[in-house]
């Protein structure tokens, strides 16, 4: 008897999380692309030659060497001489290999985190780097570095020597599952190096790192030369072969845009990319793009294209009416915006998560439809029928149609017209403001008030400057304003902090619409606790299905691809990973 009772005992007694077995490489969902035996990554080539200059541009200035403090604008370049311990893989969604970290352990409830350091791994002045830097590392970006360090590192509950070359970092409960690969991407700083100075002094002095390249001259706010260590310890890894291949990487400093162009037509850069239709359709003609000297490219990514949209305040009384709010997305010209300001460029933006897996289709599939039944929410508005497409302007390019139709909706719900201006059924002026801190929106935003005005509607674009703009952002002290939200092929807790109802009244949110919506708020609980990628898939679509018949901002538009120009000096590979093109794997032709 007390033998049958202690078996009982024993099957109800919770099962503890599986062992976790070394391994070469972690992926936040599914299995890694590459085996244990891999020998480079598909988007490198192990053959490219080593040798020659690569020199870009950057805008601004800089006066310091520290990326990893909020004081100070530091140079570019820093994963150049920085490393961690594990790299990212650019054509798998989030998945890391092994770096400074030859195996990683990782339980099946991601409690906690094993890496071991490999035995070779070195800082440039021939230092080893040991567990003791690891720690010292999570500490002090935890205590002294940038927020975003201090709010995913403050999750370590315990730290725990392994062995000579072991760390365990052990979470507690609720912790994002994707914290073991946020720490696998911590760099690793050499603790004896800061013995005697302060970490977060602003200083053009080089710290070490333990990356393939160091630091070889440095003009203060003009130009900084990044040279290759001919002694750099992991130069025959996996991730590294095929990467690296130039002696020496320059960045180039300049006022502006205009005249970091100038400098690469005139042969002093490079290698460009151009977000900028203009430019892109005018500014590169000459006789190096003609001859071939200069080359042109669109090349693919499957980057979620993110949001960019004019944002409607839900908190203003105009904005809280779903209807008002599809009636001002109908009234916008894409079309004729995109053929008179942009040469075409752009794509209408539709979603969240364009032009990846992520985005939903206009109908919801089986997939959708059943977890939506599993979080109680079958009869949510957003499943009732197909999303709509963003309205296509008329071919005469004057907008009348999409006016008609936004006008159609004002009429329905009693808006009238009295004297050339719109009220509303109360009487009052349909009129709001449209913030903004980028005079690039603002020809768009005069323009679409411009479209407004012929409904009667007092549009009123506004520009201030930055901190102006982020103050009243930050207490959602705007009716209008235009806004970006940028999303990975990896979704996680960030969904909260943009989308979350606990985020609506919170100042300093990204939830600038104010959306409350408790299918959204399971739906991120869902997003962040997936275990597989078809279960991520499904709740990020879910969520991009509801959001999107929320009709919470004006979609606007993106670039399909990225669009770069180069001398024909530097060579990259043929295949282009799926994050987007990588400048670590080109290298010089010899030209």
């Amino acid at each position: 008897m007390a033998l049958r009772l202690f078996a009982l005992l024993l099957l109800l007694m919770p099962a503890p999380a599986l062992a976790a077995a070394p391994s070469h490489a972690i992926a936040m969902h599914g299995t890694p692309k590459y085996g244990p035996d891999f020998r480079h990554f598909a988007y490198a080539n192990p053959d490219a030659p080593k040798r020659g200059r690569l020199v870009l541009s950057r805008t601004g200035t800089f006066d310091s060497l520290n990326p990893f403090i909020l004081r100070g604008n530091p140079a570019d370049g820093r994963s150049l001489v920085f490393e961690s311990l594990m790299a990212r893989s650019l054509d798998e969604p989030f998945t890391l290999y092994g770096l400074l970290a030859e195996s990683v352990e990782v339980p099946d409830d991601r409690s906690w985190v094993i890496f071991r350091l490999d035995p070779r791994a070195r800082f440039q002045d021939g230092t080893p780097v040991t567990v003791d830097d690891v720690i010292f590392t999570l500490k002090t970006l935890r205590d002294h570095g940038r927020p975003n360090h201090h709010a995913y590192y403050s999750q370590v509950t315990g730290i725990q020597r392994v062995g000579e070359r072991g760390v365990k970092f052990s979470f507690g409960a609720g912790a994002d599952r994707e914290l073991p690969l946020i720490l696998g991407l911590m760099p690793v700083l050499p603790k004896h190096w800061f013995k005697h100075r302060k970490f977060d002094r602003v200083s053009l002095e080089p710290i070490p790192g333990s990356g393939p390249y160091r630091v070889a001259k440095v003009e203060p706010g003009r130009s900084i030369v990044y040279r290759r260590d001919p002694d750099y310890w992991g130069r025959d890894l996996p991730v590294n072969r095929g990467r690296y291949n130039f002696d020496e990487v320059r960045y180039e400093y300049f006022r502006d845009d205009d005249l970091a162009l100038e400098a690469f037509k005139a042969g002093s850069i490079d290698f460009r990319e151009e977000p900028s239709p203009r430019k892109w359709a005018v500014a590169y003609d000459g006789q190096a793009l003609r001859d071939g000297r200069i080359v042109r490219r669109v090349l693919p990514n499957a980057r979620p294209a993110g949001m960019k949209a004019f944002v409607f305040n839900t908190r203003r009384p105009l904005f809280a009416d779903i209807r008002v709010r599809q009636a001002l997305v109908d009234a916008f010209d894409f079309e004729w915006m995109n053929a008179k300001l942009f040469y075409g460029a752009y794509e209408r933006t539709q979603g969240y998560f364009d032009n990846s897996e992520l985005a939903a289709p206009l109908a919801p599939g089986d997939d959708e439809k059943a977890l939506a039944a599993e979080l109680g929410a079958s009869d949510h508005p957003a499943l009732g029928h197909p999303l709509r497409p963003m309205p296509v302007s008329d071919p005469d390019g004057n907008g009348r149609k999409n006016l008609r139709k936004a006008k159609r909706i004002f009429d329905g719900l009693g808006f009238r017209t009295r004297d050339g201006r719109l009220v509303d059924p109360k009487g009052k002026p349909v009129s709001f403001e449209i913030l903004l801190d980028d005079p690039a929106d603002l020809r768009v935003a005069q323009q679409y008030a411009r479209d407004l005005s012929r409904l009667g509607i007092d549009a009123r674009p506004r520009l201030v400057d930055e901190a102006q703009f982020q103050e009243r952002l930050t207490t959602y002290d705007f009716d209008m304003t235009v806004y970006f939200w940028g999303e990975s092929l990896s979704p996680g807790n960030e969904q909260a902090f943009y989308w979350g109802s606990a985020a609506a009244d919170r100042p300093g949110t990204r939830n600038y619409m104010g959306v409350r919506d408790p299918l959204i708020d399971r739906l991120v609980d869902r997003i962040t606790a997936a275990h597989t990628r078809a279960g991520l898939v499904t709740a990020t679509r879910l969520l991009d299905r509801v959001l999107r018949a929320g009709v919470y901002v004006l979609p606007l538009y993106h670039l399909v691809g990225d669009r770069v120009a180069y001398w024909d000096r530097i060579a990259m590979p043929a295949v282009t990973p799926l994050m987007g093109y990588d400048p670590d794997t080109w290298w010089a032709t010899g030209k």
